[in-house]
């Protein structure tokens, strides 16, 4: 069942009309001096290329891994004036085939990666050659990660102290009272003002267009005439926006869990949309722990589990687990189930142990990741920066009220939180761009590979309908029935099929094709120590939308 489809009557209703609120206007070209800027920096690249060497972390680094950065105008109007650098990571194609050791692979040039947010930093992408899914890639490419504009080491974005960035234990009203949105409301103000005031004039350029710009720039510095990309999240919207200002520079494209890219949705009304979205997830995880009640005892219906959860964030209300998990730490914690099912057993397990008696596991999974503050700080400033200067927003805060208020009704458990996280970009103090139309016409693009699950809730599966229609020549491969963020060289033999097909050899298939779903994840009992913590725990913090 499609993603547009997953909603209630109510909420298609809903959304149809919140749709309507006004988030932009008409799109514009990128400006010519800009272009030109773009050429003169590429140009200025390729002549030097990329130093690559031994990274400044390496005692924790595979040897294999080497870095080194390229230097890119923080504005491209202005391609000799002050210039920021991006660190950029590479794994040498291997040329060994994992399936025949005397078989010599040739390469096939470089694949550059973006793990989306925006605020997502990919430069230990490379190390994916080491898992077994990505070998076959790995032999054939050079693996190319780096970090963009703000992100790390490169020119990193600050918008508040990172030692006051974790505010837990905190509320999470539901239906916040008229006292509590004006608190966030200045929250929201104090934070924009941050953001100028610790970044500077140079506030601005932190935004999609010159993401794709720095993506071209690095293609040249790579040596490469055309290039290999693939995006996940986020990073399908700038990819997107890349094949529609540099079509002749594109070999091949993978857009994982497409961002809807249509110019009236960036970004305002994909985040209403996302809510909605998250409220069907939610389901299909309650769901499932009702499913497993003789594991958890949480409920044999999705209803009863939401009591539990509802029980236990009023628990937290009156009481936080260790002092910081209160209802907002529960809830961040559980979003991330709404990521990837993969969360599902441990959230559960937490949850039913913290209603039993047993907070520690909670405070595990939920409690802030003090030591992670600057990394998290800095992905959300990047994250704010960028969709908030990619697109003008409402400015009245009553636009926001109405929209929000109205969705919460059919879909309470993101639409607030997902509220607040965006509300600075209604005061925000650095100009604001109209979206490109992302389009292109027969015959401008090469083949490109959309990569989507169906009831994704970061990234809707309508998103990856728009953006096949909009790229021509495109091919749409869909995992049905399933709804975990981000399918490229995951669990899905049938996924990853295509996925090597395209990279490997160009091919894709004639007409869209689908998948049917990885296996739902067994449930790990309170006491089962079995169950292996989720690789991306270790990223804890408050996660970038896509």
């Amino acid at each position: 069942m499609r993603a547009a489809a997953l909603y209630s009557a109510a909420g298609s209703l809903l959304l149809t009309a919140l749709t309507a609120a006004p988030a932009g206007s008409t799109p514009v070209a990128p400006d010519g001096a800009e272009q030109q800027g773009t050429v003169v920096a590429a140009a200025r690249a390729k002549a030097s290329g990329i130093d690559f060497g031994t990274c400044a972390d390496a005692k924790d680094m595979p040897g294999s891994l080497q870095c080194g950065t390229v230097s890119v105008p923080l504005d491209y109007a202005q391609p000799g004036g002050r210039q920021i650098k991006l660190t950029v990571t590479r794994v040498k194609a291997t040329h060994k085939d994992p399936h025949n050791s005397k078989r010599h692979v040739p390469r096939q040039g470089a694949l550059v990666y973006n793990p989306g947010g925006p605020g997502g930093d990919g430069q230990y992408f490379p190390l994916v050659g080491l898992i077994p899914q990505w070998k076959r890639i790995a032999a054939a490419y050079d693996l190319i990660g780096y970090s963009p504009r703000g992100v790390g080491r490169s020119a990193p974005l600050s918008c508040e102290d990172p030692k006051r960035f974790f505010k837990a234990p905190s509320q999470a009203p539901t239906y916040p009272s008229e006292s509590y949105k004006q608190e966030r409301i200045a929250q929201a103000k104090a934070y924009a003002q941050g953001c100028a005031k610790r970044s500077g004039s140079g506030l601005q350029y932190f935004n999609s267009l010159n993401n794709a710009r720095d993506l071209d720039v690095l293609r040249a510095a790579l040596g490469e005439e055309r290039i290999t990309f693939m995006g996940a999240s986020y990073g399908t919207y700038f990819g997107a926006v890349y094949a529609t200002m540099f079509p002749s520079h594109v070999r091949r494209m993978v857009f994982d869990s497409a961002v809807d890219p249509a110019p009236d949705q960036i970004w305002y009304r994909n985040n209403l949309i996302q809510s909605a979205a998250f409220e069907s997830r939610w389901a299909d995880f309650r769901d499932w722990i009702a499913r497993h009640h003789d594991v958890y005892g949480l409920g044999k219906t999705a209803a009863a589990v939401q009591h539990s959860y509802t029980k236990a964030s009023a628990q937290l209300a009156a009481e936080p687990a260790g002092g910081k998990v209160g209802p907002a730490e529960l809830q961040a914690s559980f979003l991330q189930a709404g990521y990837y099912d993969d969360y599902w057993p441990t959230r559960a397990k937490a949850l039913s142990a913290y209603l039993k008696g047993d907070p520690k596991p909670l405070i595990d999974q939920a409690g802030p990741a003090t030591e992670a503050a600057a990394e998290s700080e800095n992905s959300n400033a990047v994250y704010t920066a960028v969709e908030c200067n990619d697109a003008p927003w409402p400015t009245d805060w009553k636009v926001w009220d109405r929209d929000n208020t109205r969705l919460s009704r059919v879909a309470p458990f993101e639409t607030w939180d997902n509220a607040w996280m965006n509300l600075p970009c209604a005061f925000w103090p650095a100009p604001q761009q109209q979206p490109l139309d992302v389009r292109t016409g027969p015959g401008e693009l090469p083949p490109t590979l959309i990569l989507a699950a169906e009831r994704d809730a970061a990234t809707p599966y309508a998103g990856a309908e728009e953006m096949h229609r909009r790229l021509s020549g495109s091919t749409l491969v869909t995992e049905r029935d399933s709804g975990t963020h981000g399918v490229a060289g995951g669990p899905n033999r049938c996924i990853n099929g295509y996925l090597d097909a395209y990279l490997l050899e160009g091919r894709l298939p004639e007409q869209s094709a689908s998948c049917a779903p990885h296996p739902e994840p067994k449930p790990a009992a309170p006491g089962d120590r079995s169950h292996p913590t989720p690789a991306k725990e270790s990223l804890k913090g408050k996660a970038a939308r896509r």
